[in-house]
């Protein structure tokens, strides 16, 4: 079974990345609003391998934001292709994923980049392990659904990603209200 070629996975939030910087970060993955600075964090962190994506963190079109594209999941999946970097066992390293607030935008990205260092491996198990690494996990739904049709798989991905956001309403009733306060209704009605 591929994986990624790093032995360590992190997702996190902005406020969280000072401390990362003691962790030898290798490669890191930015999703920022795109009227968002960047993130003074990362000047104290030793050379490594980043790349910005800018988008904001909704699943329908609303007035002066940017809705996630495929042209941004085709984006993550070159960063994937520069991580593995034709390497075949993983390697000492420290991918780090960020977004605004580690819950979204930068699990759905980890999670697309699982299914494209692991095309074997079933999607249940590819949400497990994302809960392991990020338990309050919340996939942008409009990102997996472009990385479900970028990787092939068939509506399996988003069909996993239903079974997963109920697991999380189970866990924390709290993201019920929360997400519909933030226009992502939908998301927990896929759950249902």
């Amino acid at each position: 079974m591929q994986s990624i070629p790093i032995q360590m996975l992190t997702i996190c939030g902005i406020s969280e990345l000072p401390d990362q910087r003691d962790r030898s970060v290798t490669h890191i993955l930015s999703i920022l609003d795109p009227d968002h600075p960047d993130p003074e964090a990362f000047g104290a962190y030793d050379p490594h391998h980043r790349t910005i994506l800018r988008f904001h963190d909704i699943i329908n079109p609303l007035p002066g934001m940017i809705l996630p594209a495929p042209r941004d999941v085709e984006a993550i999946l070159r960063f994937g292709d520069e991580v593995a970097g034709g390497r075949a066992e993983p390697a000492e390293g420290h991918l780090l994923v960020h977004c605004h607030m580690g819950v979204s935008r930068s699990t759905a990205a980890m999670l697309t980049l699982m299914v494209q260092a692991n095309p074997n491996e079933s999607e249940d198990r590819l949400f497990e392990r994302l809960v392991e690494i990020r338990p309050q996990a919340w996939p942008n739904s409009l990102m997996i659904d472009f990385a479900d049709e970028l990787l092939s798989r068939n509506g399996r991905l988003t069909e996993a990603l239903r079974r997963h956001y109920r697991r999380q309403i189970q866990r924390m009733p709290n993201y019920v209200q929360l997400m519909h306060d933030l226009g992502r209704g939908r998301e927990v009605e896929m759950a249902a």
